[in-house]
């Protein structure tokens, strides 16, 4: 691996990683050298995800914190927490997540509240508690989860569109305010990733149809080929690059 890219030596939160592009960013980073501290709701699988990357990577480079990612308390003690005792926190991976599918004409308040709490709002609490220490020690990277839907719109989805629109703009506007301190903050926009979350859409025979048809790699995408880009923002290549949001989405945005 190219010294650039080598992340020995740093230190990474991934938001959301007990499963799915979580999971699949931490391992990658974790094979480039990094030491880990996984975040998940359910104790369970986290602990799971923790056992199994102890196993792999080695119990002193894997830690495991639980803290509700939309309470700015939580985060606060959260992120105190896991910089207490140990290194600070090098890498940031905002990736927490979820999908709510109901036409904007019936969709509950609640439901869009939470959507936009849990892909936006916590991705600005996490960020500014970690940015904290990022700015005072003059360095440090953040990667947050955008989404083809940062770019497209397709009905049923308008909150969560609405959230990965934002989190374009919220990348750009911490780059305004920390960028001068050293810290790089981008996104990255996967396209549809075939996943245990996505698995009943590639189920389903005239959705996957349309994916395959209007993507022009013609495939769905995995979760390893979101790694690369996540290990990129994360290290030293990417020291002059900043407010940026990579599309890992086959071609899909770049045709009509």
């Amino acid at each position: 691996m190219s010294a650039a890219f080598d992340l020995s030596g740093r230190r990474a939160l991934v938001t959301g990683s007990s499963r799915g592009i979580g999971r699949a960013i931490a391992a990658g980073l974790a094979e480039a050298g990094a030491a880990l501290v996984l975040h998940g709701r359910d104790p369970d699988r986290l602990e799971a995800t923790r056992a199994d990357f102890a196993a792999r990577f080695g119990e002193e480079r894997i830690t495991a914190a639980a803290f509700d990612v939309i309470d700015a308390e939580a985060v606060a003690a959260g992120i105190h927490r896991i910089e207490a005792d140990a290194p600070p926190i090098d890498v940031l991976i905002n990736n927490a997540g979820v999908q709510h599918r109901e036409p904007l004409l019936d969709i509950a308040l609640a439901d869009w509240d939470r959507v936009i709490a849990t892909n936006l709002t916590s991705a600005f609490l996490v960020g500014r508690e970690v940015a904290r220490g990022m700015v005072a020690r003059g360095r440090g990277k953040i990667v947050n989860i955008a989404s083809v839907q940062t770019d497209l719109a397709r009905p049923t989805i308008g909150a969560y569109t609405a959230s990965k629109g934002g989190i374009r703009n919220l990348t750009r506007a911490m780059t305004a305010e920390w960028a001068g301190d050293g810290v790089q903050v981008n996104a990255i926009a996967p396209g549809y990733i075939h996943t245990e979350m996505t698995q009943a859409l590639v189920d389903d025979e005239t959705f996957n149809g349309w994916i395959l048809g209007r993507t022009p790699a013609g495939r769905w995408g995995t979760t390893d080929d979101i790694v690369g880009p996540a290990v990129f923002f994360s290290s030293s290549a990417s020291d002059f690059v900043t407010g940026q949001v990579l599309f890992i989405d086959g071609g899909m945005t770049a045709v009509v």
